[in-house]
């Protein structure tokens, strides 16, 4: 029988003098695990959007509990979305929505 793959919930806070699309966040995010961890690094992190908050430049990402690690250094190293110079700096990690949320 298979188990149920556990996932790990990521807030991110953008720095940046512009305002950044969710999604092009997270497509700087997962293009900075593949080039670090390669096609099958990329593919067991399965990394998802959530959510965008706005107001709080925030971003809620979803990724396997075992490449946690990976993903959060790959997220160090992710310094361009969409040309524009950006600092993305992990705010909360959580096994729910809800816990991440009253984290951060």
């Amino acid at each position: 029988m298979l188990k149920r793959e556990k996932r790990r919930y990521l807030a991110l806070k953008t720095v940046s003098e512009q305002p950044l699309d969710e999604w092009a966040v997270l497509d700087a995010v997962q293009a900075s695990v593949h080039r670090l961890f390669g096609e099958y690094g990329a593919s067991k992190a399965n990394i998802k959007l959530i959510k965008g908050i706005p107001e709080k430049c925030q971003v809620v990402i979803r990724c396997s509990h075992t490449m946690l690690e990976r993903v959060t250094a790959a997220i160090a190293s992710t310094v361009e979305v969409d040309g524009k110079t950006v600092a993305i700096h992990v705010v909360g990690v959580s096994g729910t929505l809800k816990a991440l949320s009253k984290k951060t």
